[in-house]
C-alpha cells in the first residue's frame, strides 16, 4: 500500500517517500513505528486535491518507496540504513521525505543530507527542544537528536520553532546562541532570513502541535500549535527557501483510537507534497 496519489515509478519521480518504523529510544509511550503505515492506510480517507493550495497530487510526481526493516536495539545500525536510504534518493536526483518513527530517525537522514550539502540549515517545528547531550546516559536517544544534528551543523544553522518544554541545560544552550529558538509559536519565522539558495532539512515533531488537535503522540505537551497555523507556516517555509529534504514524526496511532490524529497527519503530508512539488 503507497500513500495516496504516491503512484509514480522510482524512475519518474522528483520526490521519494520512504518509512523509517522506528521507536527504540522512545523516553515516554511507544508505538511510534507504526505510523508510516497508519498514514498510508488512512490517507484512502482524504482526498488528493487541495482546496488550501488548488493543487492535486494527481499532478505531480512522487514515489512511495514503502519502509526500511530497521534493527531495533542499538540505534546506530538503524541510523546507517536511514542514511544509506537517504543517500541513495539524493544520488539519483530526487527529494527525500521521511515518515517516522521517532525523532531520532531524522539524525540518519540527516547526516546524508549534510554530506551533499555542506552549508545545510535545517528548520525544525517540536514541542521539545531535544538538546540534551544524553538521555539516561545515551546520546542517540529522541530526546537527543537535535543536539546530534548541532554536532553536525554547528552554531546558527538550527533555527526551532514551537518549542515549550526542555532541561534546564536545554534552555540555557539555547540561549548562548548554538540555536534559534522561537518558543511556544512560529512568530518569528516570517523574519528568518537565509542566503538564497541555502540548502534547508525541514524537521516536524507532530507534538509541536495541541494534544486537543493531535493526542496521537508519545510525549504530548499542552499549549502547542493549531493545524491551520502550522500549515501556513510550512507554507510558508516551502515558499520562501530551498527545502532539500523533509520529514514529520512521532505519529504514535495507536495513542489516538479516534483516528483523527493520523487523519491530520495524512492532510499535512498532503500539503507538503503540494507545496514542495507545486
Amino acid at each position: 500500500m503507497t500513500f495516496i496519489g504516491a503512484d509514480s515509478s522510482f524512475a519518474d519521480a522528483c520526490t521519494v517517500i520512504f518509512g523509517a518504523p522506528y521507536d527504540s529510544t522512545t523516553s515516554f509511550r511507544p508505538g511510534a513505528r507504526f505510523g508510516p503505515q497508519a498514514m498510508r492506510a488512512e490517507s484512502f480517507g482524504i482526498e488528493t486535491f487541495s482546496p488550501y493550495q488548488d493543487r492535486d497530487l494527481e499532478d505531480v510526481r512522487v514515489h512511495d518507496a514503502g519502509d526500511l526493516e530497521l534493527p531495533f536495539g542499538a540505534p546506530e545500525p538503524a541510523l546507517a540504513m536511514i542514511e544509506e536510504k537517504t543517500a541513495q534518493i539524493l544520488g539519483s536526483g530526487k527529494t527525500p521525505v521521511l515518515l517516522g518513527g521517532e525523532h531520532l530517525v531524522t539524525l540518519g537522514a540527516v547526516r546524508a543530507v549534510a554530506a551533499k550539502h555542506p552549508d545545510l540549515h535545517i528548520i525544525h517545528f517540536d514541542a521539545h527542544a531535544d538538546l540534551r547531550e544524553d538521555y539516561l546516559g545515551n546520546p542517540l536517544s529522541h530526546a537527543c537528536v537535535i543536539r546530534r544534528c548541532h554536532d553536525i551543523l554547528g552554531d546558527g544553522r538550527i533555527h526551532q520553532f514551537g518549542i515549550r518544554s526542555g532541561t534546564r541545560d536545554e534552555f540555557a544552550f539555547m540561549s548562548a546562541g548554538h540555536v534559534k529558538t522561537e518558543r511556544h509559536t512560529c512568530a518569528t519565522l516570517p523574519q528568518l532570513a537565509l542566503p538564497p539558495g541555502t540548502p534547508v532539512y525541514l524537521t516536524v515533531d507532530m507534538d509541536v502541535l495541541d494534544p486537543s488537535e493531535f493526542p496521537g503522540t508519545g510525549t504530548q505537551e499542552a499549549g502547542g500549535l493549531r493545524f491551520r497555523e502550522l500549515l501556513a507556516a510550512l507554507l510558508d517555509v516551502f515558499a520562501r527557501f530551498r527545502v532539500v529534504a523533509f520529514d514529520n514524526v512521532e505519529l504514535a496511532p495507536s495513542l489516538d483510537p479516534s483516528g483523527r490524529s493520523t487523519a491530520l497527519a495524512c492532510k499535512l503530508l498532503r500539503e507538503e507534497l503540494l507545496a514542495f512539488c507545486g
